[in-house]
């Protein structure tokens, strides 16, 4: 599937949708610790749900395309089998019998929600080589990815407790094309409705700094950060 790179489209339907959720939803309130982002950064979010995402696409701060698994940009009936067996049954712990039923509806109207995002598809496999060129063209035009590394294979937790790093193996493609990528890490809180950016380290800087470990090693350290910026959320730290 050939992914756009421009700006993103216009999509009725969804932008009716993020009209009405602004009716519900606030701002979120967004600290930045460091530079802020600008352009051809890669920033790396919790992602709780459906809030996280939904959070950076309410009211962004920065041009971005998310990374989101292929389920997402597939046909219905593809995407019916993404949220019914493994969104709300394997991660969010529905009946299965439940979320089947509910997907019925739900399903449609993802469909179309997901169309609006213009998630870059993400591949477990071979098909990975079109994901890093889609990203590495984006970067190239100036835009910013938001991923999302944490492993929800069994559920979302507050305190995630694995980063796949992926990111990293995306990164040294970039800067062997010219491009050392800052790297954000971030956290959304969803209760104190607040989101934290950490200053931004540059992929160099991060061999530099963890000069010795491996990709497994560094993404590891990046989490803990992630997790401690969601406890000084948590703490009132930034109000």
């Amino acid at each position: 599937m050939k992914e756009n790179t421009a700006k993103k489209k216009k999509h009725p339907f969804f932008n009716f949708v993020k009209a009405v959720v602004r009716i519900f939803k606030r701002k979120q309130k967004v600290v930045y610790l460091g530079d802020k982002v600008e352009k051809s950064s890669l920033i790396l979010s919790n992602h709780v749900g459906a809030s996280g995402p939904m959070s950076w696409e309410l009211y962004p701060e920065f041009s971005f395309r998310f990374w989101g698994t292929y389920q997402m940009n597939g046909n219905l009936k593809m995407v019916y089998q993404y949220l019914s067996v493994i969104y709300f049954h394997q991660k969010k712990h529905w009946p299965l019998w439940l979320s089947r039923i509910f997907c019925l509806i739900a399903a449609p109207v993802m469909k179309g929600i997901y169309r609006g995002l213009e998630v870059i598809s993400t591949y477990p496999d071979v098909r990975l080589k079109s994901t890093i060129t889609t990203s590495l063209q984006l970067i190239e035009e100036g835009h910013n990815i938001i991923i999302f590394p944490e492993d929800s294979s069994v559920g979302y937790f507050d305190q995630m407790t694995k980063f796949f790093a992926g990111f990293l193996f995306f990164a040294k493609i970039c800067y062997k094309h010219g491009h050392d990528v800052p790297i954000f890490v971030s956290y959304y809180h969803r209760k104190k409705n607040t989101t934290v950016i950490d200053k931004p380290m540059r992929y160099t800087e991060l061999l530099e700094k963890y000069k010795g470990l491996s990709d497994v090693e560094i993404s590891k350290i990046l989490l803990d950060r992630c997790n401690q910026l969601g406890e000084e959320i948590q703490a009132g730290k930034y109000k």
